[in-house]
């Protein structure tokens, strides 16, 4: 069992780093072609994945330092970095939302209020 499972958590890092290989900006690769790094990755698993990750997080690192956190590139580099939405996340966090609702409940108070039957 240990055997599959050692073998699956490979595969699933060679994928990642796979991924990651195809996301990065050419500072993050060294310059090095992205078939290169991952046919590193493919042919020598473990080494491989290991070398690509000391060497792209040690470069996203140093971008971040120097950018001054920003995480990206001026180049269009892919490093992720997470963004806040500017807009609601939530209806019950948009104003306009509750402001509509609230005029709804209001024309409802009031069209109960003049005598009608109530729905």
């Amino acid at each position: 069992m240990a055997r599959y499972l050692a073998f699956v958590i490979v595969v699933g890092l060679v994928v990642w780093c796979v991924l990651d290989i195809s996301r990065s900006s050419d500072e993050e690769r060294l310059g090095v072609h992205p078939l290169l790094w991952m046919a590193l990755v493919v042919l020598v698993p473990v080494l491989g994945a290991i070398l690509w990750i000391l060497v792209s997080r040690g470069r996203r690192a140093a971008a971040r330092q120097a950018g001054g956190g920003t995480g990206g590139s001026a180049s269009g580099g892919s490093s992720w970095t997470p963004r806040r939405r500017s807009g609601p996340v939530a209806p019950d966090d948009d104003p306009d939302f509750l402001r509509k609702l609230d005029e709804e409940r209001r024309r409802r108070e009031q069209g109960t209020g003049d005598g009608s039957p109530a729905s």
